[in-house]
């Protein structure tokens, strides 16, 4: 068998960085930090967020715009538009955008709008999708299925690097338990385990792992320790009136303290939260 691109090799152990934008990169010292809402709902809500993370020197926004939901009747995006709004923010404040790719016929109209395409934890074993991915120049944010095992998330990255597209950044987001206390069960054994096998970034997000906001912060202190190269989180102007997963929303309020307490265990773990790119003045 051919030797697997997604592992690490004797000759060449580490992680391998992954360049987001020109200033903006996944892997290296930085902690990579992405927030946002869950869902676009409006131009007001990401000019509020927007500022808000310029405010702290986070220049990746996160949005869906697609949104894969359990329910036929739950809100499914803006679609277009959403994507729309969020390329305005690319364009007026310099964000680096990350939004989710459903299917192969989204790619270009996505790709044109975002710096990086997620792959949901629905469409992890989605073969055709990754490939797909594959052929384009744009990172990969590949998330771990609901109840997807740790080499089962790595042969789904084998299917974007085989094609040709080393720029895939893997997301633990929690898997499914029977405890009903949380969401999900946030793998960080799983997270060690990755960085010692792949050489892709690793990153965590404790919102869909949490479900509930109040333990958010504790769960993004303990993946920045175990070795995590970045968070992903939802926050919201007004998480009560989310439209999808209010319940796991930061307020911005809330985020500004979160930004405060993780900020010792970045530096004990010999991370910067500053990022290179953009700064608002």
């Amino acid at each position: 068998m051919t030797n697997r691109l997604v592992l690490q090799t004797m000759d060449d152990p580490g992680t391998h960085p992954v360049q987001i934008s020109p200033r903006q990169s996944c892997g290296d010292s930085n902690l990579w930090i992405v927030a946002g809402p869950c869902a676009v709902e409006s131009l007001a809500q990401l000019e509020q967020i927007t500022q808000t993370l310029l405010q702290h020197g986070v220049t990746s926004l996160r949005g869906g715009a697609f949104k894969p939901r359990t329910s036929p009747y739950s809100f499914q995006g803006l679609e277009e538009k959403g994507l729309q709004l969020l390329h305005q923010m690319r364009q007026q404040h310099y964000m680096t955008v990350i939004t989710e790719v459903m299917a192969i016929e989204q790619i270009d109209l996505v790709a044109a709008h975002a710096d990086v395409l997620q792959v949901g934890s629905r469409n992890m074993q989605n073969f055709a999708l990754l490939k797909a991915l594959g052929k384009i120049e744009k990172p990969i944010l590949l998330k771990r299925g609901l109840a997807a095992t740790l080499d089962e998330l790595l042969w789904a990255a084998e299917y974007i690097l085989s094609e040709g597209n080393e720029r895939v950044i893997l997301c633990e987001r929690g898997i499914r338990s029977f405890d009903p206390e949380t969401r999900n069960v946030l793998d960080l054994g799983g997270v060690a385990v990755l960085k010692r096998q792949t050489h892709l970034p690793v990153i965590v997000d404790p919102s869909h792992a949490a479900g509930r906001r109040d333990i958010i912060t504790d769960l993004s202190k303990a993946a920045i320790a175990v070795g995590a190269d970045g968070l992903i989180i939802e926050i919201h102007p007004n998480p009560q009136k989310s439209v999808s997963d209010a319940n796991q929303a930061l307020s911005l309020e809330d985020f500004s303290d979160w930004m405060e307490e993780i900020a010792p265990i970045a530096q004990a773990m010999g991370r910067s939260l500053q990022s290179e790119a953009h700064l608002v003045a």
